[in-house]
């Protein structure tokens, strides 16, 4: 599990992280969603002891990262892509990693095949891709066999192929039991991958609840199809709906699909389509962060 509680960090007069609480649970995937420059990256170091908060706390497995016993094994984390020494082989990287870490250097050609760069593996690191680069950090992050997984925009650099094949491996991780946070500027992706979401804003949150909740919460009204279209367009307006014309028998109702039903029961109108519409993951987070994005 992770745990964030009342988590403020200040950089002089910068308040890059406002009294940020949120949780993400074993066996979920929870997308960490926010402007640049909202604090999601502070937030994920602060996990990771890369910083000291200025108040609060931040733990993983009830403990704080450097207080775990080899947390190496038990937390694996994506922070920056280009750690890497350019003169090394791929391989030899996650040689250096596992010598480091205690593990046994045999886990090594096992996560290189888990992440698709075996064949790769002897080039050395300055030649590959930024998606090559991203595998070979997964993979660095996967050495220890990982309770946890902290990831910072995993899939910058990865084709649609890549994109797909990391949400299949995020999401059999979780079903593993594991703790997985992903911070993601794709919305489409996490809108497929997350289980549950964070949303924040200024370092602080603004929405924090599975995806089913997010995405139901801000829903766009409902559907409705009927050969009798303005009977039913006369119905909703004497009960004060507003509707919006939709293709040439259709409307969107601001009203949900249940009223329309039985409005349209009760007033013998004849529908062929009444489907309750829902906000995108995009919708959601341009709504809840309007105005709060800030340069890179």
């Amino acid at each position: 599990m992770i745990e964030v509680v009342d988590l403020t960090k200040r950089y002089g007069k910068v308040l890059a992280v406002d009294h940020l609480s949120f949780r993400a649970d074993p066996g979920r995937v929870t997308g960490f969603l926010g402007p640049n420059g909202a604090g999601k990256t502070t937030t994920l170091r602060a996990l990771v002891g890369l910083l000291h908060p200025t108040s609060g706390s931040a733990t993983v497995l009830g403990r704080r990262y450097v207080d775990l016993d080899e947390p190496g094994q038990r937390v694996g984390a994506i922070l920056e892509v280009n750690a890497f020494h350019p003169g090394r082989s791929g391989r030899n990287h996650l040689r250096t990693l596992a010598r480091a870490g205690g593990i046994d250097e045999r886990r090594v050609d096992e996560v290189l095949e888990e992440v698709d760069l075996t064949a790769a593996a002897r080039r050395r690191v300055k030649g590959y891709s930024l998606g090559m680069k991203q595998r070979l950090a997964l993979a660095g992050a996967l050495l220890g066999h990982p309770e946890i997984l902290v990831l910072d925009e995993p899939a910058n650099g990865l084709d649609p192929q890549g994109i797909r094949w990391l949400r299949d491996l995020l999401r059999r991780l979780a079903d593993q039991g594991r703790t997985v946070l992903v911070s993601s500027h794709v919305l489409a992706e996490m809108a497929q991958l997350a289980d549950d979401v964070v949303i924040i804003a200024k370092g602080r949150s603004v929405a924090q609840s599975s995806i089913e909740a997010v995405l139901v919460g801000v829903g766009r009204g409902t559907r409705v199809r009927s050969p009798e279209r303005d009977r039913l367009l006369a119905a909703l307006g004497r009960e004060g709906i507003e509707t919006a014309p939709y293709e040439q028998d259709a409307l969107i109702v601001k009203a949900e699909a249940p009223r329309v039903g039985e409005l349209a029961a009760r007033e013998g109108v004849v529908l062929h389509e009444l489907v309750a519409e829902s906000g995108t993951l995009e919708d959601v987070f341009l709504e809840l962060t309007e105005g709060e994005s800030s340069p890179s």
